[in-house]
């Protein structure tokens, strides 16, 4: 299963993007869907993520500006983003995890982010 992330871009301060990410095919067992983001010299960080009772958590600095959502029957995970800062700027990875016969965990090829001051 490959994960499909699209909606990066370049963005002006205070604008908005909304990312979405899709696989390939169906996915069984989902536990958990996710985003995650990587800026150049940093390490990966959790974003949001959302589980399968519906429950998601964020990042203390997108509380409030970011929305995780998602669409069980497409298994489409979407990460809304308003009030984007320059430190937002990113590359941005959706994330699946779950189980099914055996444990998963996908990740997408990651979609550009990029917040202009």
């Amino acid at each position: 299963v490959q994960l499909q992330a699209s909606g990066g871009g370049l963005v002006q301060a205070g604008g908005s993007l909304r990312l979405s990410c899709a696989p390939s095919g169906r996915i069984f067992g989902i536990v958990s869907m996710g985003w995650y983001r990587q800026a150049p010299e940093k390490q990966r960080e959790l974003v949001a993520r959302i589980i399968s009772n519906g429950t998601t958590a964020y990042a203390d600095s997108m509380k409030g500006r970011f929305t995780i959502s998602r669409d069980n029957a497409k298994n489409t995970v979407y990460l809304q983003m308003n009030s984007l800062k320059p430190e937002d700027t990113a590359v941005y990875y959706c994330n699946v995890r779950g189980y099914y016969y055996r444990a998963y965990d996908y990740w997408g090829q990651g979609t550009q982010v990029t917040v202009s001051s």
